[in-house]
């Protein structure tokens, strides 16, 4: 079969791997169709998060089962599903009081950082790590499940309520998913992104959107906002946590989300206790968090109401579609991987990354497929 190999920092290349076949009696082999482009994919192949050289990258992903182990009782040959890509052991102590998020036995279970992913045609897993897709949603809604799930973790992690406004910084898919999610309980959302494309793409979801293009993201918003500060601020791009905590209210949580292994910021603890602030990191999402988001996505990707539009709300964040040969091209439409692909400012500095897309899917699949993006045969 064809995979997308991770070579090292700033390389990749298709490969001839083994098919992936069955190995335990619980195992299920599932034919790929595709694959959401993360931005850890991206991070791990500009060096700033840690993966194995040598493992197919991927992890976003939906496919349909084409073989199962004797034992597999949960799904069948043919069926629709979704990969739960955060793996545990389920006997550690961790895993024993639920926190299945902080399994001890990490190492070689991460798909797509140290243990072979989905950008690829086919991959084996065990069953409980495989879920069946609710039916009637479409392909461009489903592949966004594993993401939502991450999105749920983090929004829980902020017990978000009625009466909180929140800021989310970043318009990227992480970010837009947090903003719909965190809008079902919140007050009230605002949307911050200093990329023009992004923007334009936030705007057509959310009535308060901050331009932080060249400016300030802290000032910024406070400017929008008459100088009222929120009481929680997500950073989805992980790199935002120095604006977050000038921005945040006396008594306010500030979640880190993104992944971003060479960003720091000085912290002074006294910034916290003073002023009772909460920074929080929710973790990988729990085992239990996942069917919630199968059930979200349903909700949110669904045929919609009567007069509510033709499109689904998830279908909408899917901008760009790329067959696995092409996976270049699909990470150049999300900023690129070296500096002639990235924005140079002309003086030797790189400037943030230009978007030319939303949510990325890479495709495995090369066959026929139906009005709702699935195989035809599926």
């Amino acid at each position: 079969m064809r995979a997308l190999v991770y070579l090292g920092p700033g390389s990749a290349e298709l490969q001839d791997r083994p098919a992936a076949q069955l190995v335990h009696d619980d195992d299920v082999v599932v034919e790929i169709v595709g694959t959401g482009v993360c931005g850890t994919d991206r991070k791990i192949l500009l060096g700033r998060f840690p993966a194995r050289p040598g493992v197919v990258l991927g992890h976003e992903s939906v496919g349909v089962v084409r073989e199962t182990g004797p034992q597999v009782r949960s799904v069948g040959v043919g069926d629709r599903v979704v990969v739960n890509p955060t793996l545990y052991c389920g006997w550690c102590v961790p895993c024993r009081r639920g926190a299945t998020n902080f399994c001890r036995h990490k190492p070689g279970t991460e798909v797509g950082v140290d243990r072979d992913g989905t950008y690829a045609e086919t991959v084996t897993l065990p069953e409980r790590f495989v879920e069946r897709v609710p039916a009637g949603l479409p392909f461009r809604s489903a592949v966004l499940i594993e993401p939502l799930a991450c999105v749920l973790s983090n929004v829980n992690a902020a017990s978000v309520t009625f009466d909180d406004t929140v800021v989310v910084l970043g318009a990227g898919p992480i970010g837009m998913l947090t903003a719909l999610v965190a809008a079902r309980r919140a007050r009230r959302v605002t949307v911050v992104e200093p990329d023009g494309y992004r923007l334009e793409q936030a705007r057509e979801q959310f009535a308060h959107v901050v331009d932080v293009a060249g400016t300030d993201p802290a000032e910024a918003v406070l400017k929008a906002s008459g100088g009222e500060r929120p009481s929680v601020v997500f950073d989805t791009a992980g790199t935002g946590l120095d604006a977050a905590l000038r921005l945040i209210d006396d008594g306010g949580r500030v979640v880190v989300m993104g992944f971003d292994d060479t960003y720091s910021v000085p912290l002074r603890p006294l910034q916290l206790t003073n002023r009772g602030i909460q920074l929080i990191g929710a973790g990988d999402y729990r085992a239990d968090v996942f069917p919630v988001a199968v059930d979200l996505a349903a909700e949110l990707g669904g045929p919609q109401r009567p007069g509510g539009g033709a499109e689904p709300l998830l279908n909408r964040l899917v901008t760009h579609e790329f067959p696995l040969e092409r996976y270049a091209e699909a990470f150049t439409a999300l900023g690129g991987l070296t500096p002639g692909d990235r924005n140079d400012r002309g003086d030797g500095t790189e400037g943030p990354p230009r978007y030319d897309a939303l949510k990325v899917v890479i495709r495995s699949h090369s066959g026929p497929v139906g009005a709702d993006g699935w195989p035809v045969d599926a």
